[in-house]
């Protein structure tokens, strides 16, 4: 198994191919699509994004409700072609990493062929 630590440099991620198996460490964002809409319009309107995205990872998360006493519930991956609309816009802006489940669109494939990014399928 291969260590990624995060935010991944460009090296890191250049020396992955597919089917490795990589465990992380280090800050992971975690958003779904109306995070990504939020972001993608903020663009539109030319205002700064409220986290830099440069070499950062987006965990495609769906949370359930917290137990008594915890603060979030149990997180696991969502379908990662939700935010396939989204992703080019972020990926231009130095997104990296995307994590989550299922196929990704061809034009987000291309996308991240362009921006020598990755997606990891958990």
């Amino acid at each position: 198994m291969l260590q990624l630590s995060l935010p991944a440099s460009q090296q890191d991620i250049d020396q992955l191919k597919a089917g490795d198996r990589v465990r992380l460490s280090g800050s992971i964002f975690t958003a779904r699509d109306a995070v990504h809409r939020k972001l993608c319009q903020a663009l539109l309107r030319g205002e700064r994004l409220p986290v830099d995205l440069d070499g950062q990872t987006i965990y495609y998360m769906g949370p359930s409700p917290a137990s008594p006493g915890r603060v979030i519930g149990s997180c696991g991956p969502t379908t990662s072609r939700r935010m396939d609309a989204y992703t080019p816009a972020l990926l231009s802006r130095g997104l990296k990493v995307t994590i989550g489940k299922g196929e990704r669109s061809e034009t987000v494939i291309q996308e991240m062929r362009q921006h020598r990014a990755l997606y990891l399928v958990t």
